[in-house]
């Protein structure tokens, strides 16, 4: 098990939001003599002859041994990006039943009062015209990223207004916009997180769940060097 306290990757410029390394179980190694011990050998460290089997292993989908290594991310994320996430977890949950691919708690609006903290695009994005779910970049529109930003303080004010008046928390947050950060831990094999990398570190991804991805890929491939960018379909020589 190795503990990593030191490395914080800010993803949302100078936004408050983060991606962590929490811990890691497993290594390139550990991929290596899960498939091995079918035949009954093992290897003591990581040879050519290791790199081509994990290479073989991802190419041709065999994907056990990928599910015996595990990482833990600390994340903190506006609302909607973390709702985009979870996706993956009810996802694996209802098509696969793999329900221990994936570990996530969340801070809870319930137990806890909201800060103020909030995400602010530097810019706002036109809606696509080709497209249902895309956006596409667009200039001249400060007015309205200003009208954004006072209807988060807006509801903020009337959270903060219904707290004082006495009203549960849990049904206060309800007037909460989607740009509050949450935060959240969330534990998945690198199987499963290469397949959340794969979908949202691409170009047709929302562009803040992009940052989030690409910060994750970064930690995934420093910590499984061989294994992770065969799942993502990419090669290390």
């Amino acid at each position: 098990m190795i503990i990593q306290e030191d490395d914080t990757d800010y993803c949302l410029g100078d936004q408050v939001g983060f991606s962590r390394v929490e811990q890691v179980c497993g290594s390139d190694l550990v991929v290596v003599n899960s498939a091995r011990v079918s035949y009954g050998g093992e290897s003591e460290r990581l040879e050519d002859r290791d790199k081509k089997l994990i290479s073989y292993l991802a190419k041709n989908e065999h994907t056990s041994p990928f599910r015996h290594c595990f990482m833990t991310f600390h994340v903190k994320a506006p609302e909607f990006v973390a709702r985009q996430w979870y996706k993956h977890i009810v996802g694996c949950n209802f098509s696969t039943g793999d329900s221990i691919s994936h570990g996530w708690n969340e801070i809870s609006g319930r137990y806890v009062e909201y800060e103020p903290e909030f995400y602010f695009p530097y810019e706002l994005r036109k809606q696509s015209k080709n497209s249902k779910q895309a956006s596409e970049e667009s200039e001249g529109m400060e007015a309205e990223l200003e009208k954004l930003e006072e209807a988060t303080w807006d509801s903020y004010d009337t959270y903060k207004d219904l707290l004082r008046a006495g009203v549960a928390k849990e049904q206060a947050r309800m007037v909460l916009p989607f740009n509050t950060y949450t935060e959240f831990y969330w534990t998945a094999s690198l199987q499963a997180i290469a397949h959340f990398c794969k979908l949202r570190n691409h170009e047709h991804a929302q562009y803040e769940i992009q940052q989030y991805a690409n910060s994750i890929e970064k930690d995934a491939k420093y910590w499984f060097p061989y294994s992770f960018p065969a799942l993502i379909g990419e090669t290390n020589d």
